[in-house]
């Protein structure tokens, strides 16, 4: 896994879990942030270094640029609140494979951000 990516997606979790589901877009948006901040807009989530504008971007990336396999994989991973073990039965695949899944997600998600970025 990628460490950088890996505090995104975490921080990205955060964020969604305000929302009824942890796939949806709901409550991600700026002017959410500033009605709920009475006008203040906080950048940083909780003093991390990714940015509020990192997780909508992470948002979009997970729902847009990842496979079934690997928006499953990531959304489990960093949303469920279930043991480790039923993790990968959830996903119906070996833990190897859930891994490995994890790790392709994490590569695909490091590559939209950096075309973004460029």
């Amino acid at each position: 896994m990628i460490p950088y990516i890996d505090e995104a997606l975490q921080r990205w979790a955060e964020a969604q879990a305000g929302a009824a589901d942890c796939t949806s877009n709901m409550g991600n948006s700026v002017i959410a942030s500033l009605m709920a901040s009475q006008g203040v807009l906080n950048r940083a989530a909780r003093g991390s270094r990714v940015l509020v504008d990192k997780a909508t971007e992470i948002d979009w990336i997970v729902s847009k640029h990842l496979s079934p396999e690997q928006r499953q994989v990531v959304i489990e991973q960093y949303c469920s609140t279930q043991p480790q073990g039923e993790k990968w039965t959830a996903c119906g695949c070996s833990r190897a494979q859930f891994y490995r899944r994890l790790g392709q997600a994490h590569r695909a998600i490091e590559s939209q951000l950096l075309k973004r970025a460029a």
